[in-house]
């Protein structure tokens, strides 16, 4: 890791301001994987965001946004977060996000196939549309218009819209991960 975590007792004023709210987002909607020490430093994309809170403030606003307003299935919206990992190759994102993703109704072959950049056979309409327009966003591009249709009529057009505001985050939540060089917990 190029940033090490963060103990709480030496966080500035303005980190400390931005580690309440993430931990307090974090413990309620993020469980599942490791996102503190036993200190209680933050860990993956959230130690990062603590180093350079003038970046990192409005990073953890859009991402918080979109956890405080998603109405995307969690299915879908678990699939789009694993298919932007595995492209990237985000090894932090992947294990919190397979994590996730197993408390949904996505299987363990799914997840699996997915978190190996692959798609599964059987994913079900929603997860498929999540799926091809989260690969299609990672390849670069404009999103085929049929990819964008299909999303609509899946999701409605505001739902379309938090998938592709979804998979933007996540990639900027990949960027960060591999730039800083963040590792699984313990391994």
């Amino acid at each position: 890791m190029r940033l090490p975590p963060i103990p709480p007792e030496d966080l500035s004023a303005e980190q400390r301001a931005l580690y309440d709210d993430m931990t307090g987002v974090i413990h309620q909607h993020l469980r599942g994987f490791t996102s503190d020490r036993p200190d209680g430093a933050l860990v993956g994309p959230f130690a990062a965001m603590l180093h350079f809170p003038a970046w990192g403030g409005p990073a953890w606003a859009f991402t918080k946004s979109l956890i405080d307003h998603t109405t995307l299935p969690k299915d879908p919206h678990e699939v789009a977060i694993l298919v932007t990992g595995a492209a990237a190759g985000a090894r932090y994102e992947l294990y919190a996000h397979e994590r996730v993703a197993a408390s949904t109704d996505l299987d363990a072959a799914k997840i699996a196939t997915i978190s190996a950049g692959e798609r599964p056979a059987d994913l079900t309409a929603k997860e498929g549309v999540a799926y091809d327009v989260a690969a299609a966003l990672n390849r670069g591009g404009v999103l085929p218009d049929a990819t964008y249709r299909a999303a609509v009529d899946a999701f409605g057009r505001d739902g379309a819209a938090e998938l592709i505001y979804l998979v933007g985050a996540y990639t900027l939540v990949s960027v960060l991960l591999n730039a800083f060089d963040v590792d699984v917990p313990g391994e």
